[in-house]
């Protein structure tokens, strides 16, 4: 974590606009860095490796926007979005992810994030984007803002469970037959790590945040299995419908 704020007063007659950039890779902070200076009405006010030591830098020095990546050791980039939010509101969010796919964008700007850049965007349109969120409005880029409208619009249409792909929608399925992870595997012939990230996908593609709201959705839904792999449906009803018991009945299924 480093703070700089020598600079804050330096560039006399502009109005500056204060950043912090948190990424856990130095080589990109170095990139960002380079090209937001070059900015007369930009300054870099501190830069941080983890969520943590981001909310540290805020408690520190003033900050208008966030440079913030989803991939952060410890505290999430989503969770660090929030607690900006919540703690800091007077700090945007820019989202600068490797991810392209709607659905980070979408977590992001509900967690509280005004714009969504991919790590691919050009330089130029960094500066816009910055510029943009600072000023109190969001950004996504023009493809992007494709992308998300779509989403939205099936969302209103389409079943959440028909957004998985065929392998996520195995998994799923397994999940409801009350499989644990290394049993899901052996049946799938997939490595157990690979299971627990289609699992992890599952939950963020149906807006779900727990094993027992994924049975309670294939009990509304009549989603569950063939009979070889069918399990108590009355079980499971009575796992999906007592969140007093959603820890309990994750244990039960080995997640």
């Amino acid at each position: 974590m480093t703070s700089s704020t020598q600079q804050s007063g330096s560039r006399s007659g502009l109005h500056l606009k204060r950043l912090i950039l948190v990424d856990d890779h130095r080589l990109i902070r170095e990139g960002l860095r380079q090209i937001l200076q070059a900015q007369p009405d930009l300054v870099i006010v501190g830069e941080s490796d983890t969520g943590h030591g981001a909310l540290s830098l805020l408690e520190q020095a003033r900050a208008d926007v966030a440079i913030v990546d989803l991939n952060l050791p410890g505290l999430s980039g989503m969770n660090l979005i929030s607690r900006i939010r919540s703690e800091h509101p007077a700090c945007a969010v820019l989202v600068l992810s490797m991810y392209a796919e709607e659905l980070y964008a979408m977590r992001a700007l509900k967690a509280g994030a005004q714009g969504y850049l991919t790590k691919d965007t050009a330089a130029d349109e960094l500066v816009r984007a910055v510029h943009k969120v600072a000023a109190g409005g969001c950004y996504l880029s023009r493809g992007m803002a494709e992308r998300v409208a779509m989403a939205v619009a099936q969302q209103d249409t389409t079943p959440r469970h028909e957004r998985l792909t065929d392998r996520e929608l195995e998994v799923f399925r397994c999940i409801l037959a009350g499989q644990r992870i290394s049993e899901i595997s052996r049946i799938l012939h997939l490595s157990v790590k690979t299971v627990s990230t289609h699992k992890t996908r599952i939950l963020q593609k149906m807006q779900l945040d727990s094993t027992a709201a994924l049975i309670r959705y294939g009990l509304e839904h009549q989603l569950f299995p063939d009979p070889a792999l069918q399990v108590d449906p009355h079980h499971a009803a009575a796992q999906a419908s007592m969140p007093a018991r959603a820890a309990s009945a994750q244990r039960v299924l080995g997640f």
